[in-house]
Order: structure tokens, then sequence, then C-alpha cells
């Protein structure tokens, strides 16, 4: 049996779950499978940032999520060291403390709100493509198979991803923490903050508390001294004695519901795309748990590549278009993999004294306001940028801030029709012989207070062009050949595409 559509999604993840709903959103039929047949509470990603809750704001599902978890404005490392994330430019200055099942929740609602298929207990067993589509094996959980073909597919199957191994593509890098030891417990005293993480003053052992909100707690330890296979069976006295040692106390830890190890690997596939095949999230690249990067950047890779998708399929695309998602997120991947790595490696820094120097040398870093805030910018995504051609206007490539707009809505709420956005100045509105020629695939916006510059904002809530030319038949005239280059011909236009876009 064989049936067809446009995109199949491989991975019912924050990453794939995120996808699909942005692609029904933009007409798309799609499906994800997902081998699993029911939902898992085995979630070791809790830290929602700033610009990913952006991005669900601008899906109309932030808000939601907001009120599943705790706000932290301020993040401890080292020891002493601070970053303040209230000096973020956002509606969000603060990272979200909320069990990975709640993000997935929110997405999933909205993804099958907006028509997606979710289809649990079907595993994707091997792929083949051609220059027209890709055949997918699927395998029931009664062990039935079929074959589904979809124009596209992505594989947002995680670190042991099917795809990815379909594809014959490596997956390079190394594992820079074994033996990390997990568990869901019951507290007998609640923790002073939402976030409590250290290693003691040698290293040699580290903890990091956190709540699923629900009275059960989510600990993580590892002990230098002892690093077993993640086959051997953990001990609840043994993450009792190092979360001692790392933390001062276990907080009476006792009725462990769940205990296990893993191990954590720094890894990237070289190539994000091969054909009609995509790789993202997890599957593409795996971080250390350090600074709570890992779900936030997948989450990311699936807002990228969304519209790219979407255009194409509907016919709105210029020509290499979705060669710019291996181009745009390859970098933010290897980016994220230097600063998880490096702040792992600073949390299990061996030897007192060079401990000591770190801690120093960091806590007075962070007293320095412009540090801190590029280091809150790092963190939180907010400072991402991709990269823009030579020439352009400062803003292109860089993140749209939720700037007013008249008649009282925010620049995220317009995003929501997963249109591009143009915002022209509120006193200076883009003639009607510029509107009427892309109004099926773009919103127009005026600013709500003062500015010279016209900004193209894509569906993902990056500019794609600006300008503050201030001459009104100059402008037009650069506004349409802007839109053409990145939406497609104009309605009525013949269909030839320009070249391709920005990477």
């Amino acid at each position: 049996m064989t049936s067809t559509m446009d995109v199949l999604i491989v991975g019912a993840g924050p990453t794939g779950l995120m996808l699909a709903g942005d692609l029904a959103a933009a007409g798309v039929s799609c499906a994800v499978l997902e081998r699993r047949d029911q939902e898992s509470n085995l979630t070791r990603a809790f830290a929602v940032h700033a610009r990913t809750l952006e991005q669900l704001d601008a899906r109309g599902v932030a808000d939601d999520l907001v009120r599943t978890g705790a706000r932290v404005s301020s993040v401890r490392f080292f020891g002493t060291a601070q970053i303040h994330l209230s000096v973020l430019p956002s509606r969000f200055p603060y990272v979200l403390v909320t069990p990975q099942y709640e993000t997935e929740r929110v997405l999933e609602e909205r993804a099958r709100a907006l028509g997606a298929e979710i289809r649990l207990g079907a595993e994707a067993v091997g792929l083949r493509q051609d220059p027209d589509g890709v055949d997918v094996d699927v395998r029931g959980r009664d062990g039935t198979a079929h074959t589904l073909r979809a124009a596209y597919v992505v594989g947002a199957d995680g670190v042991r991803s099917t795809v990815r191994q379909a594809l014959g593509l490596p997956f390079p890098g190394r594992s820079v923490v074994r033996s990390v030891m997990l568990a869901d417990v019951r507290l007998a005293e609640a923790p002073p903050d939402v976030l409590n993480a250290n290693a003691n003053a040698v290293g040699d052992a580290f903890a990091f508390l956190v709540p699923f909100g629900d009275g059960w707690y989510r600990v993580i330890a590892w002990n230098r001294w002892y690093q077993p296979p993640d086959v051997v069976p953990v001990d609840l006295e043994e993450i009792r004695d190092v979360t001692r040692r790392a933390l001062g106390t276990d907080y009476g830890m006792h009725d462990p519901r769940w205990m296990s190890r893993f191990h954590s690997d720094e890894r990237q596939v070289p190539r994000y795309r091969v054909g009609r095949v995509f790789l993202a999230g997890d599957a593409a690249h795996v971080h250390s748990p350090a600074g709570g990067l890992g779900m936030n950047t997948s989450i990311q890779d699936a807002a990228n590549l969304g519209w790219k998708l979407a255009a194409t399929l509907n016919g709105q695309a210029p020509d290499g278009l979705l060669d710019t998602y291996h181009a745009e997120r390859h970098p933010v991947g290897r980016q994220v993999l230097r600063v998880s790595g490096a702040l792992l490696r600073g949390i299990l820094m061996d030897g007192r004294a060079l401990r000591t120097a770190r801690s120093v040398v960091i806590r007075a870093a962070t007293r320095i306001r412009p540090v801190t805030r590029r280091l809150a910018g790092t963190i939180s995504g907010i400072d991402l940028a991709y990269p823009a051609p030579r020439g352009a206007h400062p803003l292109t490539g860089r993140r749209a801030p939720d700037v007013p707009l008249t008649g009282g809505r925010r620049l995220y709420e317009t995003l929501r029709a997963g249109r591009f956005v143009l915002v022209t100045p509120g006193s200076e509105p883009a003639s009607a012989e510029v509107t009427s020629g892309w109004a099926d695939r773009v919103e127009f916006a005026a600013l709500a207070g003062p500015s010279r510059t016209v900004v193209l904002v894509r569906p993902d809530a990056y500019v794609a062009w600006a300008t503050g030319e201030p001459h009104p038949e100059r402008r037009d005239a650069m506004i349409r050949h802007a839109l053409a280059e990145w939406c497609g011909s104009p309605a009525g236009a013949p269909t030839s595409q320009p070249t391709a876009g920005r990477s």
C-alpha cells in the first residue's frame, strides 16, 4: 500500500511537531511518524529560552506554555557567576523552566488543530529517493509494513536517526561526559530556587535539580570517580551521595519512580540536506546539556525549514531557497556545539586551583554590563543572526524585534498568519500598487512609532531585507524587487522566479 503527501516528518518530538504545525498552517499536507505509541515523561529538556518563546509567540502558543512553568530571570554558572536575562530586549526576558512534555503538548495540539496527521506506533525503517519524491518504508506496531511517498522527507528522529543512517551520512564527534545519572524523585524539603545546579569545590561531583511542577523532581548527577557503562543500574544512594557532595544536601530525596544512566555526545552531521531529504534537531546535531540549548536549537531548525518548504511547495519560493536551510542552520549548530561544550568543560573542570581561577575570572566578567548582555543574548538565542549579502542593510539577517504596529497589534501577532510581513513607517504606508501584487503571501503593516526604515520580515521572524530609502518612488521600486526576490512573482505575473534569496 502506498499513500502520498507533500511532506513526511519522522519523529514527533518538539522539532517534528513544530514543523508539522507550520506546514499544516501553510496548507501543506503532512504526516508525522512516531515509533512510540504513547507519551513518555523521560524528558531531558526543561529550559525554553527567550528566542524559542518568541517563535512560539509568533504561532500563538507561547502564553499557554508559559503558564505551565516557572520563569527564571538569572542563571548561575560556575557557582557564583550570574547571567541576568532581565536585560534581554524581549517580551520573554527569562528562561522558562517546564518539562519537555509540556512543550510537546502545546506543539502537538497546534499541529493537530491545523490538520497535521500524527501517527503513533509507526516506525520508519528505510527510504529511497528519486528526482520526484521519496519513498519511506514504515512498520506498524503490529509488524505490518507499508510505504509512504512524499515530495520531501524530514528526519527529526533523534540522535539514532534512521533517516540519517538511510542517507549514509556520518555523524562525527565524540562523547564529552559519560555515566550521567538521571532520576525522578520526591523531596522531603523543597530547594530554595527553581534551578539548583552546582559542582563541588574539587570538581568531582555535579548535581542538578529541577521541578516537574507536580511534586516530582528530575535529578541529574555525575561522579568523576565512578563512571560505569550506561547499562549499569543506578542506585538511589549513589545519586543521594553525589547530590550531597555537589549541593550540600540531598533535600531528603526518596521514592524514585525511574533511574537510569546516559552519556552526552557532541556531534554534527556535515550536511543538513541530501536531495529531497532534510535533517533537523538531534538527528542533525547533538550537544552537551549545559546551557539547555539542544531542544531550543532544534525547535528553531524547524522554524527555519518550515516556511521554506511551504513556499517551495506552494510555488512561491525563489530558486535555491531550500539550500539556505543548511547554509543558515549548520553554522548555528556548530556554534551551539562550541558554547555548550565550553560551558560543560568549565563546569567539570578538574583541580581546585583551576576552578578557583575560573570562578574569579567569570565573576569579574559578568559584572560588566556589555559582557552580561552578550552572554545573555548568546544563551537565549536573541542575538542569533544569519549571514547577509555584502552591502545589505545592517538589519538584514538579524532577529526582528516584536515592535508595536498601528491598530494596537504587535509584529509577532501579525506573523501568526505564517506570511512575510512588510513593515513600513506609519506615516508612509506602502502604495496600493505594491501591496496588490503580493497580498496573497505578504501581510502589510505600519509601525506605531517614528521610523524611516522599511523592513521585510520573514515568517520565522528574521529580517529578509530592509531599506532606509527616503524617496517614495525609489523606495517602492526597491520594495517590489525585494518582494519578487523573496516571495516569487506577483499575482498575475509570469511564474519565472528570480535567482536565489539569502543565505
